[in-house]
């Protein structure tokens, strides 16, 4: 049975995951409510088509907020690091 130390990531992965870890988690929930509530905002002035694109943009927020804290958890740093770093 393969274990986690079996598979390593490729260097784009390696990259992407090193410059989302330095974006705070709390930057995507910020964003993802701040979504809902300009969405809220296009209804109350009569733009629901507009109100619907921006209130569907809170859930991918939202994904990439969990992205981001999987990455710095369990990204490719949690086996490539070295001790004593």
């Amino acid at each position: 049975m393969a274990n986690k130390q079996d598979y390593k990531e490729g260097e784009v992965t390696k990259t992407i995951e090193k410059q989302t870890a330095k974006i705070p988690s709390d930057v995507f929930l910020i964003a993802a409510l701040g979504a809902m509530g300009v969405s809220l905002a296009l209804k109350g002035m009569k733009k629901s088509h507009t109100a619907l694109f921006v209130g569907q943009w809170a859930a991918p927020l939202l994904l990439m907020g969990i992205y981001n804290k999987l990455v710095k958890l369990e990204g490719h740093d949690a086996t490539d690091r070295v001790p004593g770093e």
